[in-house]
């Protein structure tokens, strides 16, 4: 399990900020269903749904935005996770980018590729790798969507989301996988030890171009489609 507990460069687990967090929910001192339960419930609801600037940033920078999607909470996750001597490792797909309309907009989602690329968290827990996507829409994102869409009661598509049960998805942990995004997925990568592993072999393929409207006005008008639906 070594390998499943190693720090990289994107899961810096040493970094003064994650420590401190980790000090300060006293995470350590529980036994291990509960460091998992309480890191995996920090991750989904206190780290909320957006986009940050690339999915390579390390945990500490996912940590001091606040705020994530798929790749970058996930690299978060597993950062505390390891931290805490919990093994996890990363499982690469890509989705369909009609799951992230309604969220993505006018030109932004017209220009955004055809396959968007995703990740979920494998946790090994009690002699099994547990799936973990349900982290990724925070609480309050997803009541309020639920609220806006209460006639849906059925497989939902759009908004970060993608679930058959829109009204009853799968998100909480208690030893079971969990999935928000999965039914949108159309290509699998497989497994690895690391997202700086994976992000070696697949990624998200853009121009320099595409990247730079991308990062500097994209994933900005984004945040505030997602904030509005929030509140």
């Amino acid at each position: 399990m070594n390998k499943y507990l190693k720090e990289t460069k994107m899961l810096n687990y040493s970094s003064e900020s994650i420590q401190k967090l980790i000090s300060d929910r006293n995470w350590k001192a529980l036994d291990e269903f509960h460091r998992i339960l309480e890191i995996y419930n920090y991750v989904r609801d206190e780290i909320l749904f957006g986009y940050n600037v690339g999915d390579d940033i390390a945990a500490s920078q996912v940590l001091n935005d606040g705020y994530g999607q798929c790749n970058t909470k996930g690299t978060l996750f597993m950062a505390l996770l390891r931290a805490v001597n919990i093994p996890c490792r990363v499982h690469g797909f890509t989705i369909e980018k009609a799951l992230q309309k309604g969220a993505m907009t006018g030109f932004v989602y017209k220009k955004a590729p055809k396959n968007v690329f995703h990740s979920w968290v494998e946790v090994f827990y009690e002699n099994t790798w547990y799936e973990l996507e349900g982290f990724i829409i925070d609480r309050q994102y997803l009541t309020k969507l639920q609220l806006i869409n209460s006639s849906c009661n059925h497989f939902f598509c759009g908004y970060g989301v993608a679930v058959t049960d829109f009204q009853n998805p799968v998100i909480d942990w208690n030893g079971n996988n969990t999935y928000i995004q999965s039914k949108g997925i159309n290509q699998d990568f497989g497994v690895y030890n690391s997202p700086d592993d994976l992000l070696k072999e697949h990624g998200q393929e853009l121009s320099c171009i595409k990247k730079f409207l991308y990062q500097h006005l994209g994933r900005h008008l984004i945040n505030r489609n997602v904030k509005k639906i929030r509140r």
